[in-house]
């Protein structure tokens, strides 16, 4: 082997490495997840990145056990403590839709592609429908995809996704929000119907228990990785050519 065709093939090895460097960074990040758990309690406090958990439409919560009934997703489910956000003071029946359930606050400035997961568990007169919401503002919010059914009461639910990719203002979006709230049966317009026993006559605000609420996405690439990312394509292709030319 000459060197100069040594000295094309380093080249090569290295420009692979930075492109492959560069395609490790359009993988998806855990941005901020909350699992609940404390130290010997439960809490709001995220246990990946940083946001803010809370209550909306008056609903209250406790923290309450995330292993009970199967458990959910947490993989810390056979180390207490283990805990989940157990909601509950939902609107009576028949009025407040889409108004009340839990609130994320997430940045997801410096990334794109955002996802967001969950678990949920329902009690048996809890609400059987929910809805996701998303904000660009921390205010004001949209209603996406369709409504998630909690077929049964007391029962996880696990590893719920809402893939957001199609909506590019959450991009890069310092003030991106999202919401879980009760919705009614489409089948019975105008009421809730329960978890566990899917009639109206059942409902009566009950609980709706979250776990590992977590926002996955993808980091926007420095420009500076761009940048090399374009010079050592080049060059190589310059080096490649007169290397060619050379050995005519």
């Amino acid at each position: 082997m000459s060197i100069r065709m040594g000295r094309f093939l380093s080249f090569l090895a290295t420009s692979t490495l930075v492109v492959a460097l560069q395609t490790n960074c359009a993988l998806a990040d855990l941005v901020t997840q909350w699992n609940f758990n404390g130290t010997t309690a439960g809490t709001t406090t995220p246990s990946t990145g940083s946001g803010t958990a809370s209550l909306v439409g008056g609903t209250t919560a406790t923290f309450a056990s995330g292993a009970a009934n199967g458990g959910s997703s947490d993989p810390a489910l056979g180390s207490p403590p283990n805990f989940a956000w157990n909601s509950t003071a939902y609107p009576a029946q028949g009025i407040g839709e889409k108004t009340a359930g839990v609130q994320f606050n997430v940045s997801t400035a410096g990334f794109n592609s955002v996802i967001v997961n969950w678990d949920t568990r329902s009690s048996n007169t809890s609400a059987r429908h929910q809805q996701f919401q998303y904000s660009t503002n921390g205010t004001t919010f949209t209603d996406f995809g369709a409504l998630f059914e909690n077929t049964a009461g007391d029962t996880w639910f696990s590893n719920r996704s809402i893939d957001l990719t199609s909506i590019s203002a959450v991009n890069n979006n310092p003030d991106f929000a999202f919401r879980m709230v009760s919705a009614f049966d489409p089948a019975n317009p105008g009421n809730y119907v329960s978890s566990g026993l899917g009639t109206t006559a059942a409902y009566a605000g009950g609980t709706l228990r979250f776990d590992m609420v977590s926002v996955n996405a993808t980091a926007v690439p420095e420009p500076t990785s761009m940048v090399l990312l374009g010079t050592v394509g080049v060059v190589g292709f310059a080096v490649r050519r007169r290397w060619k030319n050379a050995a005519k």
